[in-house]
């Protein structure tokens, strides 16, 4: 079956603008242009539209996604499984959510008790299933599965306390960390205040610290360009800073 514009944008349940702005970045080109000069889309253009959404809803940004779906190496059922992998993990981080709302509303409503632990539940789990999705694949090349699955243990199991902390940490971190980077200089006293921070966050996700492990990390910011966007949005060149900081803080730069 074929499609113009108006039907596959009703059909997709998206704007006919989004289709024609998918074609004029290469990510969805019609089949054909017909002799009154709409566009016309068959059954691969439909497939391939499914695709994108899929990943659009996964929250991959559109020249990522350009990339993978007009590789020659693209294979579709093996991207069709992982899509499902990936909305079946979706699906669990939403019911822990909404189970979690269900148990405050009953707990308000004064039905039932709701331990602190369990008001958590559903929010750490979103941490771990983000990190995973993002920096998954290379943190658990670089640490083992063992490490990083004691890592998310050791998340799932704080205190309300420790992790009202780690997220104040955290924060502490890049303003402490952006204040540092004004003065040019990864060996000064807030340069090194910044390290010793990092270090203190690390720890509530670490089973064991260790100088070395703390250095390639820090490479790592560097080197892997999510880690860098991260650390360099608002300021270039941050991402490295932290790391000469780190490294002096742990003995690896002088």
């Amino acid at each position: 079956m074929e499609y113009t514009v108006q039907k596959l944008a009703k059909l997709a349940g998206i704007t006919t603008r989004t289709l024609r702005y998918y074609d004029e970045i290469g990510l969805l080109k019609p089949a054909r242009i017909n002799s009154s000069g709409y566009r016309i889309y068959g059954q691969a253009e439909v497939d391939r539209l499914q695709q994108i959404l899929f990943y659009r809803e996964l929250g991959v940004d559109l020249e990522t996604i350009k990339q993978i779906v007009t590789a020659p190496s693209f294979d579709r059922v093996k991207a069709l499984k992982e899509h499902r992998e990936q909305l079946l993990a979706k699906k669990k981080q939403l019911d822990l959510l909404i189970t979690n709302v269900d148990k405050t509303i009953a707990m308000t409503e004064g039905r039932i008790t709701m331990t602190d632990k369990e008001k958590f539940e559903g929010f750490k789990q979103k941490m771990i299933d983000d990190n995973e999705k993002q920096y998954g694949e290379e943190i658990r090349k670089k640490y083992g599965d063992e490490t990083v699955n004691k890592s998310n243990e050791k998340l799932l199991n704080m205190t309300p306390e420790e992790y009202e902390e780690v997220t104040h940490l955290a924060n502490e971190v890049k303003a402490t960390l952006a204040e540092a980077f004004k003065t040019g200089d990864p060996a000064s006293d807030i340069a090194q205040k910044a390290a010793d921070l990092h270090k203190r966050w690390l720890t509530y996700f670490w089973s064991e610290y260790s100088k070395a492990a703390h250095a390639r990390l820090a490479q790592m910011y560097v080197d892997d360009e999510r880690f860098k966007a991260y650390y360099d949005e608002k300021q270039p060149g941050t991402a490295q800073f932290l790391r000469d900081a780190i490294h002096i803080y742990t003995g690896f730069r002088k």
